[in-house]
């Protein structure tokens, strides 16, 4: 007769314990993610900075910057950051005097838009700025 009363309790403990594992489980994911983002920030802003510093004419900062911005939003375009998304701002910082051994600084913003769990992580849903910075000296 003991064993008719302890018929269900698998069930009950499974479903106790299934909402504890499924928010563990997403909270993993949803940190991989975030990491991984970061990751793919901090080397589009290498990718930056090298295309700024090799040798060219600095006369005219505006077609070096553009590829500068250009080369980040291509590293961050075909690593898939976040699916894909395209809101990433870039901001080369020249010294004064733009020659051989100064520092050339880029610095990359993103807005990481949480997919799993927004609510459990950042209260409202609101977004999670991430950066980079990379300091080159210009060659």
């Amino acid at each position: 007769m003991k064993l008719k009363s302890q018929r269900g309790q698998a069930i009950v403990e499974f479903a106790l314990t299934l909402p504890i594992l499924l928010i563990l489980l997403l909270g993993i994911i949803e940190f991989s993610l975030l990491l991984y983002d970061k990751a793919v920030l901090t080397n589009a802003s290498r990718e930056g900075a090298r295309v700024g510093i090799v040798s060219q004419d600095r006369s005219d900062l505006a077609p070096i910057n553009t590829r500068i911005t250009n080369a980040v939003n291509n590293y961050c375009g075909n690593h898939l950051i976040s699916f894909g998304s395209t809101n990433v701002t870039t901001t080369p910082s020249w010294p004064g005097t733009r020659s051989f051994g100064n520092p050339l600084t880029v610095t990359v913003s993103y807005s990481y838009k949480w997919l799993l769990i927004p609510n459990f992580v950042a209260g409202s849903g609101s977004d999670l700025s991430l950066g980079a910075v990379t300091v080159m000296n210009l060659e």
